[in-house]
């Protein structure tokens, strides 16, 4: 992960504190081999160099299993946001840009 990314890796071990320490978390449960993460990844990394105020989180499904599955994941890419440490959205799927934008902007509200 290039180390000026405004994201963040997310995994079992921290995504409690995380969530419970940022007012506003987005997630992206992504893997490597995943052709539509590869599509949405510059994707979300562009929205999170735009809104820094937001904690944007990549969760590695091959590496953070137990997260995946304790959140059922089954397709990815998967993008959760939570406010106030509650989860508020959640979808499977590639997110268009312009619908990523109008969801942050909920959330900032």
């Amino acid at each position: 992960m290039n180390p000026e990314s405004k994201t963040h890796e997310v995994d079992f071990e921290n995504f409690e504190t995380v969530v419970e320490q940022n007012p506003v978390v987005i997630l992206d449960f992504w893997a490597e081999w995943c052709q539509p993460c590869k599509v949405f990844g510059p994707i979300f990394d562009a929205l999170a160099e735009t809104y820094p105020e937001i904690y944007f989180g990549k969760v590695n499904t091959e590496v953070a299993t137990e997260l995946a599955e304790a959140f059922q994941v089954r397709s990815i890419p998967t993008i959760m946001a939570f406010k106030n440490g509650e989860l508020v959205f959640e979808q499977a799927g590639v997110l268009p840009a312009e619908h990523f934008e109008k969801l942050i902007e909920q959330l900032k509200e």
